[in-house]
């Protein structure tokens, strides 16, 4: 490795995964690579159904087995390939070094727990993976089993803060159902970040809410990078939203990647049909001069995969090759990788 290189938090290498169903095996993933680096944040962008939320699940080790199948590929988590650990080995790292936070945070937030319980579970989680790292290392030692309730009542209120709640002080004794949707969704990425991970995945966070509200999380999140050492993998269905906060953007079509890059590279010289597709969905101009332009046809059936290209049924620019002959991930100039004929 160059001196000026930096090693990355996450590499995922050749990663396939299938759902093994009644009605034939489904490729969700399908030979994906990615890389993210400390304080990056990587948006995974494209249609329901491509595949990004399969591959954040995997990553955390969240998939159920079956139907789930890992095929083949790794995902190597700061030199360790997660994919090949015990399941309780895996636990030491999920919710702790790698948090997620979901698309609706009322799944997620018990109902009948007040907020500050809820935070205080979090807070214990960690303490727990410290201990046991401490306790089982070269010079193993014990730590204190209790925490004072004054203490914690305080580590409550610092990760309220550390999200930007209001009046933290009464929002703990505040049950999900009171608080609106931004506010939940604030307790929920605290509730991450409480573990200090080293990778956030965020599965689209902002879905449920309003556009006011989705930017002052999205500048939130992109905000508490540096603030807790973290590095983000976004996963959203919506190109407008990853302009705003991602480094990287890695575009998703039916469980493979055909097009990643710097996200000023990619949003000025999108190279992928399916890319300039999803740009051109986006509204721009007056109301006059909008005219928004859809992507003709849909999403292939997983379970019958042309041979070629899996976007040539809806491609204008297809071609006898496109139809016969997969095209790979090639770089076209810097970091800016594209699957498509035209650029190779």
């Amino acid at each position: 490795m160059r001196a000026t290189e930096v090693a990355s938090v996450l590499n995922v290498d050749g990663l396939s995964i299938a759902y093994e169903l009644k009605t034939g095996a489904v490729r969700a993933v399908d030979n994906v690579s990615m890389s993210i680096k400390p304080h990056e944040l990587v948006a995974a962008v494209g249609e329901s159904g491509c595949g990004k939320t399969t591959l954040g699940l995997s990553i955390i080790g969240l998939l159920p087995s079956p139907p789930a199948k890992y095929v083949a590929g790794e995902v190597d988590f700061n030199g360790r390939n997660l994919l090949s650990l015990a399941p309780e080995e895996m636990r030491l790292y999920r919710g702790t070094e790698i948090s997620m936070i979901f698309q609706e945070p009322m799944t997620s937030l018990n109902p009948v727990f007040r907020i500050g319980n809820q935070i205080e579970e979090a807070l214990k989680l960690r303490e727990s993976r410290d201990k046991a790292s401490v306790t089982s290392g070269p010079n193993p030692r014990e730590l204190p089993s209790r925490t004072r309730k004054n203490d914690r009542k305080k580590q409550i209120i610092d990760v309220l803060n550390l999200v930007r709640i209001p009046d933290p002080e009464r929002v703990v004794d505040r049950y999900p159902f009171e608080l609106s949707g931004g506010m939940r969704q604030r307790v929920m990425i605290g509730m991450a970040l409480a573990q200090k991970p080293s990778l956030l995945i965020a599965d689209e966070p902002t879905t449920a809410l309003d556009v006011t509200t989705q930017a002052q999380v999205l500048k939130l999140m992109r905000g508490l990078m540096e603030e807790v050492d973290t590095s983000i993998l976004l996963i959203t269905h919506d190109l407008a939203v990853a302009s705003q906060v991602a480094d990287k953007i890695a575009v998703m079509y039916a469980g493979q990647i055909v097009e990643d890059g710097e996200v000023l590279d990619l949003f000025s010289h999108p190279l992928h049909p399916y890319t300039q597709g999803l740009l051109a969905c986006i509204p721009s101009g007056s109301k006059e001069e909008m005219k928004l332009k859809p992507i003709q046809g849909s999403a292939p059936d997983l379970r019958n995969i042309p041979p070629g290209c899996k976007f040539a049924p809806r491609c204008p620019y297809v071609t006898k090759r496109c139809e016969a002959t997969k095209p790979e991930l090639m770089i076209k100039e810097g970091s800016h990788r594209v699957a498509c004929y035209l650029h190779q």
